[in-house]
């Protein structure tokens, strides 16, 4: 009898972790329909949300984060890792997983190791243009390591792409674009400004458009989107309260409908971002996480700029002023705006989770299932 597939895939704490990895699980579930998936995190970040809802079973593991402003209790982190892996060995013998997936980020660090003390193989995907700690520590348990961005900082590794949703990478922006107006209720004849924090949002961002509503209050050419996260959304809300021109969401769970809504996106510049903004071809000004890691929002960034695709604002210099004039000549330019959609490079992105999947597969074929008898 066919043993069904196994795999484990360790992803947590922010969106830009877990939906790659979800775009992985859900590429493995179709080229092998029976296949056993759970996901590894903690009980910290978005995950205890996120992949449930995605319908994938979550284990959470007692990690830490790899953060040097954790002070004296950074110290714990060896213990942490290997207690952490200790208890992905025993989801992955419980699972009788055959390959192991870590997607990033300090949730994904005890999967390797806990692969590594199975005996079982383990692929790391980095969705940076800079790693992470996380992952520089995870490429030293395995040889297979893929990258999203080609910038030569993980020796041996293979660039597939960022994993997106399916949903993105066959967006048709200008099929869907009239319905997708219509469920944003984006007022006919007005070029619509998308706010993109992230998964949590960003007070920069928000604080800016809140700025930028007031000054376009009467304006009937322009809308605004803004996603605010969970946390600010009512004292948005309050702040807009008989503004015409701008709406406030916490979240936005159909982002094809969102891109295909906008005429121009203000957004961070984590690397599924990045990646959806070069596979779907939606302008962009990319305002990178300035206390990001090694700085990598910014050389995320720089994959668009350097194309032409986007533009590049500093936190610091984000206000309604400074976007206004970086703005509104944007939105008075369609030949500008469709000129910068043409220069996005869609890359392997729209069929990186396939090519994952593959990889994954490939491992699985020369791997036996780890259980108790082939641990001893």
């Amino acid at each position: 009898m066919r043993t069904p597939l196994s795999v484990v895939i360790g992803a947590g704490g922010t969106g830009g972790h877990i939906y790659p990895g979800l775009a992985i699980a859900d590429a493995l579930r179709r080229a092998a329909s029976d296949a056993v998936i759970s996901f590894v995190g903690t009980t910290r970040g978005l995950e205890g949300e996120l992949i449930p809802a995605a319908g994938y079973r979550l284990h959470t593991v007692d990690m830490i984060p790899f953060d040097p402003a954790l002070g004296a209790k950074r110290y714990l982190l060896p213990a942490a890792l290997l207690r952490s892996g200790a208890q992905v060995r025993s989801i992955l013998r419980g699972q009788g997983a055959q390959v192991a997936v870590g997607m990033g980020g300090y949730p994904s660090a005890p999967v390797i190791l806990g692969a590594r003390m199975a005996g079982l193989p383990s692929l790391i995907h980095e969705s940076n243009a800079v790693p992470g700690r996380a992952n520089q520590f995870a490429a030293r348990l395995t040889p297979h390591i893929a990258v999203a961005f080609d910038t030569g900082h993980l020796h041996g590794a293979v660039t597939t792409g960022m994993p997106i949703a399916a949903s993105l990478a066959a967006l048709d922006r200008d099929a869907l674009r009239p319905a997708a107006r219509s469920a944003f209720d984006v007022p006919e004849g007005r070029r619509l400004v998308l706010f993109n924090g992230g998964s949590l949002g960003a007070r920069r961002l928000t604080e800016a458009a809140l700025g930028l509503a007031d000054r376009w209050r009467h304006r009937p050419d322009v809308h605004l989107l803004i996603k605010t996260g969970p946390a600010a959304l009512d004292d948005t809300r309050r702040a807009l309260a008989g503004n015409p021109v701008a709406r406030a969401v916490p979240y936005l769970d159909r982002m094809d409908l969102a891109y295909a809504a906008a005429d121009l996106v203000v957004c961070r510049a984590g690397s599924a971002t990045v990646a959806e903004l070069a596979t779907t071809g939606v302008p962009a000004v990319l305002v990178p996480y300035p206390h990001a890691p090694g700085d990598h929002q910014t050389h995320n960034a720089r994959v668009l700029t350097d194309a032409g695709a986007g533009l590049l604002l500093p936190d610091a210099e984000t206000t309604a002023d400074r976007l206004a004039a970086l703005v509104e000549p944007l939105l008075a330019d369609p030949a500008r705006l469709a000129s910068m959609s043409g220069a996005a490079a869609p890359g392997p992105h729209a069929y990186a989770a396939d090519l994952l999947a593959e990889r994954v597969l490939d491992l699985a074929t020369r791997t036996t299932p780890y259980t108790k008898e082939y641990a001893a």
